[in-house]
């Protein structure tokens, strides 16, 4: 059972409320998102009747019933297409296509290259366009590109798909994240982007890839295998074309009740939802922050452990001295461990209001310990390695829950797709520079000239080195961001600003007073004023970071 389904926030209007908002509404109608022409176009007998949290909770399970699996799914395929290249080379990929020396290591990087050439296109395409249709357009075409992988023959084949699948997935992340914000409020938002974000594609990848392994064809293991996740990817697309919605006012299995309840629902976001015309003043304000670029720092830091070890899970695996079929059932865990730490930091994430920042660090604590001991355990204690390669991917916790920040501090459409922008391009440099890490301990392993494995070790030891001052880095920024946000927050108060609380400062499904309310009580909407307009954190005084 999902968290925050017995009780929901206070952010539910009360009749007399939401005929003020209505004006509100038609006040800022030139300026105004998507939802607040939808809520001025309403019937009146559909925004005056009182919604009770009975109502608001049956929403929001349909909401976390239809689209959160079509997001958490969307991620988990579209990482197997992008990872499976690490199980490929363990069933002769890297012989087949003859990558010598760090062409391997080019091949992983090559995607962000793609990744990150079109990240800005189409951060700005999803503004114009309707948002889930281009979705399920790139995933047509990264689909299409997992099949004709297994025509490659050579690096410049391999690597040409890899760039053009780059640049296809390039909106996955932004289109995600424009989702939670659309559908979700910021208490709710971190467990929701920690199972959207789960990293079951390790799973996925482990089982698929046995039985690839156990079949026996003509065709060679590693070719099959991208046939097989391509195809399903094809078929996904299909999925996403005809059930994922552009925004909770274009939902077809919603009646304009429930579309209703789910504005007024994050309404006490203050962030907005959508609007299609590009100001270009906020995407400015976006570059000046400089929280914009501690986040920067954060993810390149941060995601450079992420590309290394994705890279070469599977031939770190191998290494250790296990088959490809047991390398195969041994990244499951992989997927596993990282799911259950990011679900476990979001619980108190989303219930302390500024506990984030702090969460994230301790968690890169855990991080740098497992990757200390995946440096000097000697190479005999295989059980000591595959349990500390394990806690190593409690990064992707700290990842996790450093990107709800971006959704939660910014505001103004604009500003959110150059902010989300900026935040994946930090993501493909990170992942560009995580396999060059380790490229010489595979340019090692596939030659014969180091018989005692000396060479490899010095290489993975500056392998490990460069990781560990990665996530140093990465607490640091993610400690400044948390001390700009609290400095900023007191400022505005000490301004006169009229504080936006959510029921992440006081308890969910309480009064202030720590009282339950009555299913059957009427609520009234937390919000600052022009919730549903454009503006930008910066131009609303009301607003309050989370850190």
């Amino acid at each position: 059972m999902l968290p925050e389904k017995d009780s929901l926030e206070a952010s539910l209007p009360s009749a007399d409320s939401r005929r003020g908002s209505t004006k509100e509404a038609h006040s800022v109608v030139r300026d105004a998102d998507v939802a607040a022409r939808f809520l001025a176009s309403l019937d009146d007998s559909v925004k005056h009747r009182p919604i009770t949290p009975k109502e608001a909770r049956k929403v929001l399970w349909k909401i976390d019933l239809t689209i959160l699996p079509l997001l958490g799914i969307s991620v988990i395929i579209a990482c197997v297409d992008k990872l499976v290249i690490s199980n490929a080379a363990i069933y002769g990929m890297a012989t087949d296509t003859k990558l010598v020396g760090d062409k391997f290591a080019w091949v992983g990087s090559v995607f962000y290259f793609g990744f990150l050439l079109f990240e800005y296109p189409s951060s700005f395409l999803i503004q114009r366009l309707p948002v889930a249709k281009f979705f399920s357009a790139t995933a047509l075409v990264w689909a299409t590109m997992m099949c004709c992988t297994a025509a490659t023959n050579n690096f410049a084949g391999l690597a040409t798909v890899r760039f053009i699948m780059g640049m296809s997935e390039a909106c996955l992340f932004p289109v995600c994240n424009v989702f939670t914000v659309m559908w979700w409020k910021n208490q709710e938002q971190p467990f929701r982007i920690a199972c959207w974000m789960s990293p079951f594609s390790s799973i996925f990848i482990g089982i698929v890839g046995y039985g690839v392994g156990n079949a026996h064809t003509s065709l060679a293991s590693w070719r099959l295998l991208y046939l097989v996740l391509g195809g399903f990817s094809l078929l996904w697309a299909a999925v996403l074309f005809l059930l994922l919605p552009d925004s909770p006012t274009q939902c077809r299995y919603m009646c304009d009740r429930e579309k209703f309840v789910c504005l007024e629902r994050i309404k006490s976001n203050n962030t907005g939802v959508e609007d299609k015309k590009i100001k270009w003043y906020q995407v400015r304000e976006c570059f000046c922050d400089p929280k914009t670029w501690l986040l920067i720092v954060f993810g390149i830091a941060q995601n450079i452990p992420n590309g290394a070890i994705t890279t070469f899970a599977a031939i770190i695996v191998s290494g250790m001295g296990y088959t490809p079929l047991a390398t195969a059932l041994l990244g499951i865990p992989t997927g596993i461990v990282a799911a259950l730490w990011a679900w476990l930091l979001s619980w108190p994430a989303g219930r302390l209001a500024h506990a984030r920042c702090l969460l994230v660090a301790l968690s890169n604590l855990v991080t740098i310990a497992s990757a200390l001991l995946m440096w000097h355990l000697p190479r005999s204690n295989k059980v000591g390695l595959l349990a500390s390669y394990y806690a190593f991917y409690t990064y992707w916790a700290a990842y996790v829950l450093g990107a709800t920040l971006p959704l939660a501090n910014t505001s103004g459409h604009s500003k959110k797709v150059a902010t989300n922008a900026l935040v994946f391009v930090a993501y493909c440099v990170g992942n560009i520079v995580g396999p060059q890490l380790f490229r010489d301990v595979h340019a090692d392993t596939a030659s014969d000239d180091d018989d005692d494995g000396d060479h490899g070790r010095r290489y993975a030891a500056r392998g490990y080195a460069g990781l560990l001052v990665c996530l140093v880095v990465a607490m640091a920024a993610i400690l400044a961001y948390g001390a700009l946000c609290a400095v900023e927050n007191r400022r505005r108060d000490r301004h006169g600003g009229v504080v936006v609380v959510s029921a992440a400062h006081h308890g969910e499904g309480s009064d202030d007073d720590g009282q339950r309310r009555d299913d059957d009580e009427p609520q009234l909407a937390e919000g600052g004023e022009g919730a549903f307009s454009d503006k930008t954190d910066r131009e609303k005084k009301d607003f309050r970071y989370t850190y």
